[in-house]
């Protein structure tokens, strides 16, 4: 059982329309002129990041990647729709600065990791976690086009196997996290690593159920407003041997 929130948390709910998502390209380049042009990315920010990394570079051989749909990766998991990580960085943003630190819970793939290291910098870092295949699955695909980041005596990009329940204490706080599997509710662990005027990204709901993409702000005063963005779908955040 979590522990109870040391701040009261507000659930607010934002109005959410059914869309019908057209933005596949027949190129990484088509596919982000494509997100511009339905106004799913609207920041010149998300738009150079989600350029800089090409998305064939994280999706198993053989399929469409630059279809704007999920797809399988492995593991019972998958790479979400390109729509899906542009509303991320969109929402994150204003705390993927350059110079940032931030958490990356479900890294996957590795796709997001790798535009979030793009937005933060050289100065900034990506702290990313998951259970060890698929931490060793990003290590491989990152190595195809962000080397540089992954490697040297400050890498960029950081990948750990651990329990996305605990997150990483030991480097918090981090300026913005992003939870990318659903959770119940959002673990208390990862609101406490959040720094003051932190945000942070997560679907909430059961598995199975309905789930929403909430907005998580913590106030420099430490108090927690929930805003619940869209409905969403995501598998579940799974807990290691020994989670808490």
């Amino acid at each position: 059982m979590l522990a109870a929130p040391a701040r009261a948390m507000a659930l607010l709910f934002m109005p959410q329309t059914a869309m019908m998502w057209t933005s596949s390209g027949h190129s990484n380049s088509a596919l982000v002129d494509n997100l511009i042009r339905d106004q799913v990315v609207k920041d010149a920010r998300v738009a150079s990041a989600m350029r800089a990394v090409d998305r064939a570079d994280f999706c198993p051989p053989g399929g469409r990647p630059y279809d704007d749909s999920p797809m399988p990766i492995g593991y019972g998991q998958t790479i979400s729709a390109p729509h899906m990580h542009a509303h991320a960085l969109e929402l994150l943003k204003e705390h993927l600065k350059p110079g940032s630190k931030v958490l990356d819970v479900g890294v996957g793939s590795g796709i997001l990791a790798a535009m979030m290291a793009h937005m933060v910098g050289e100065h900034g870092k990506v702290v990313s976690i998951d259970f060890p295949e698929l931490v060793s699955l990003a290590e491989r695909n990152l190595l195809k086009s962000c080397a540089q980041q992954l490697g040297g005596p400050s890498p960029t990009i950081q990948l750990h196997a651990a329990d996305g329940w605990r997150g990483v204490p030991d480097e918090a706080p981090f300026a913005a996290i992003h939870v990318g599997a659903a959770a119940a509710s959002v673990p208390q662990a990862l609101l406490d690593q959040l720094e003051p005027g932190g945000r942070m990204l997560i679907p909430v709901g059961p598995e199975g159920g309905a789930q929403a993409l909430c907005v998580v702000d913590k106030s420099r005063d430490g108090t927690v407003t929930q805003t619940a963005q869209m409905s969403v779908r995501f598998v579940p955040l799974v807990r290691t041997a020994g989670g808490a």
